[in-house]
């Protein structure tokens, strides 16, 4: 049975790196090209947690963003000293996507790239199956054959998405689709035997 499509899509907007001060302020990773636009007093976000964290199933919303060192800073309503920002580190912030906005560039949808054929030297390997949000990087799971691969999805292993042509290209390290040969280990010589 075919699951149905959610009703809106969600865009991942940023990571809380680690908390900064004392007022409650979360220094942030972005993943937006638009980082003043998105983070305007009022927007909310949908958390990513583990599903122990107080914070689980919740959203949460801006009281303030700003730079600080060149660095993305934000303060969220509730949450007023280090302590509580403590408990939101590592957090993942998603938004719903707004139809009408402009695509950023480099910024996929996991329902757009599930199905893409993926290539490796002009050769399909195999069907991107999931995407897996980590808080380090995301990965693309590839259904090769009976096998799942883990491919991290950075623009170093994965040079290209076209979407309208159906494939994501990879340019993945030796090993990853393909069983490395074991190294041959020498094998102790026994002297032949002269008859």
């Amino acid at each position: 049975m075919a699951a149905g499509k959610p009703a809106k899509n969600q865009l991942r907007v940023g990571r809380l790196v680690k908390a900064h001060g004392l007022k409650g302020a979360l220094k942030l990773e972005l993943y937006t090209d638009d980082p003043d636009g998105r983070f305007t007093p009022g927007a909310t976000f949908t958390l990513q947690v583990p599903e122990h964290s107080q914070w689980h199933g919740k959203t949460i919303t801006v009281r303030e963003f700003r730079w600080m060192n060149q660095h993305p800073v934000v303060f969220f309503e509730g949450v007023d000293d280090r302590n509580a920002a403590d408990t939101l580190v590592r957090a993942i912030l998603w938004i719903d996507q707004d139809e009408d906005a402009p695509a950023e560039p480099d910024a996929w949808y996991d329902h757009q790239l599930v199905g893409l054929d993926v290539v490796r030297d002009g050769v399909v390997v195999g069907k991107v199956a999931r995407v897996d949000h980590f808080p380090a990087q995301d990965l693309l799971v590839v259904r090769a054959g009976e096998d799942e691969v883990l491919v991290p999805f950075v623009s170093a292993i994965v040079p290209e998405v076209d979407i309208e042509g159906g494939r994501v290209v990879v340019t993945p390290p030796a090993g990853l689709f393909e069983e490395l040969p074991e190294p041959e280990t020498p094998e102790a010589e026994t002297p032949a035997s002269e008859d």
